[in-house]
């Protein structure tokens, strides 16, 4: 029949994702520009990513038939949080579905024993460290503080890290296998995400330079790209492509580093996954690091990673003082700024220190983006929202 075009029908992937909260919102924001049919395992039916996949399961993800159950029929799998269980994970691999990062390198970096061990044996500069198996075993290493004692399996977001710095404050460790991280001269913390496609090709978004709140343990606010000299931006990249190498895995790697006084680049921790520090690639750069995780699950060309303009994340935590049904007091008057961009996760409720959104800022001046940051922590608070 003349006058009439035929399409060839376009083969959509059906990926999963384990775990619901904002990393799993934001990835399926980014999906929406692709053929694939999303799926989410999460066991909160009201989770920030429920509502915004094609199909969602509740369950849980550290449970064995859980995962293996929903990941049965997906072409890939990937996580928005280390704290799955990495044996279904290996099954489902060892059947052909596409876990991203692979079931080995998670095993490595979900257990901060095994990440240092890996680091170690790779020659990947990081703090020196002893391995605690228990309260009893910590209290024989008052010699070698200050220190700080990791949970070897399940802290995040400042849970699972307690600093130690002189033997009185020995009982505040941990009565579990963990790590006891020397402590370094810090002068700036920095993170690096790396993209691997399934040829090991690479793409890296500029480093950014990270501010912690200290009380909490929690990013404050970040500033990209991060001041540094070319010599230690050299050793950044070196360090990073090192380590991604070696890990020998596809997917997206956020590498924390210290840069001590004397301009050394330390490995301080990795996360196999898209992360806090990246967020400001949603505005800030020409493929976000959610982007960019779709185009290696979905098997095409690596994105941009280079910056649009300079950037500043704000973290937007719950209030202190205020647990209960979120509210966000001032968002009117930072909706009002030029180039500033705010993110709510759909969390319904509030508590001290809950990670409840974030706000980017472009400028192309850092004092501006400095001055910006700080003018959205003074004005945006997560509280609780008023008694009618």
């Amino acid at each position: 029949m003349t006058g009439m075009i035929y399409f060839a029908a376009m083969s959509t992937k059906k990926i999963g994702i384990l775990g619901g909260g904002q990393l799993g919102r934001m990835l399926l924001q980014a999906a929406a520009n692709y053929p694939v049919d999303t799926f989410v395992m999460e066991n909160d039916a009201a989770c920030p990513a429920a509502h915004l996949c094609h199909q969602f399961t509740k369950g849980d993800i550290t449970n064995f038939d859980d995962v293996y159950n929903f990941g049965k029929g997906m072409d890939a799998i990937t996580i928005e949080i280390e704290n799955v269980n990495e044996d279904a994970l290996e099954l489902l691999q060892k059947e052909g579905v596409k876990i991203y990062p692979s079931p080995a390198a998670l095993k490595i970096i979900k257990n901060k024993i095994l990440q240092k061990q890996f680091y170690k044996a790779h020659q990947i500069p990081s703090s020196e460290f002893i391995v605690t198996t228990n309260a009893a075993e910590l209290q024989q290493h008052a010699g070698y503080l200050p220190a700080v004692h990791k949970l070897a399996m399940g802290g995040y977001d400042g849970r699972g890290v307690q600093v130690i710095k002189t033997a009185a404050d020995l009982d505040k460790g941990f009565d579990a296998p963990s790590v006891l991280e020397k402590m370094v001269p810090i002068k700036k913390e920095i993170a690096v995400i790396i993209a691997v496609d399934d040829k090991g090709e690479h793409a890296m978004y500029p480093a950014v330079d990270m501010v912690f709140d200290q009380r909490l343990n929690l990013l404050e606010y970040q500033l990209s790209p991060a001041e540094l000299t070319e010599k230690v931006l050299w050793k950044i990249e070196a360090i990073a492509t090192k380590l991604v190498q070696n890990l020998n895995s596809a997917g997206i790697f956020a590498v924390e580093l210290f840069i001590d006084k004397d301009d050394n680049v330390l490995v301080n921790e990795t996360a196999p996954r898209v992360h806090n520090s990246g967020h400001h690639t949603i505005e800030g750069n020409y493929s976000s690091q959610f982007d960019m995780l779709w185009r290696v699950m979905l098997g095409y060309p690596l994105g941009c990673a280079e910056a649009i303009l300079p950037a500043a994340i704000v973290n937007l935590l719950g209030a202190e003082g205020h647990s209960g049904e979120a509210s966000y007091e001032g968002l009117n008057d930072i909706l009002k700024l030029e180039n500033v961009f705010v993110h709510i996760y759909g969390k319904k409720q509030t508590k001290p220190g809950r990670k409840m959104g974030h706000v980017t800022i472009l400028s192309k001046e850092k004092q501006e983006l400095v001055h910006q940051a700080n003018r959205i922590k003074n004005t945006l608070k997560v509280v609780t929202a008023p008694v009618t």
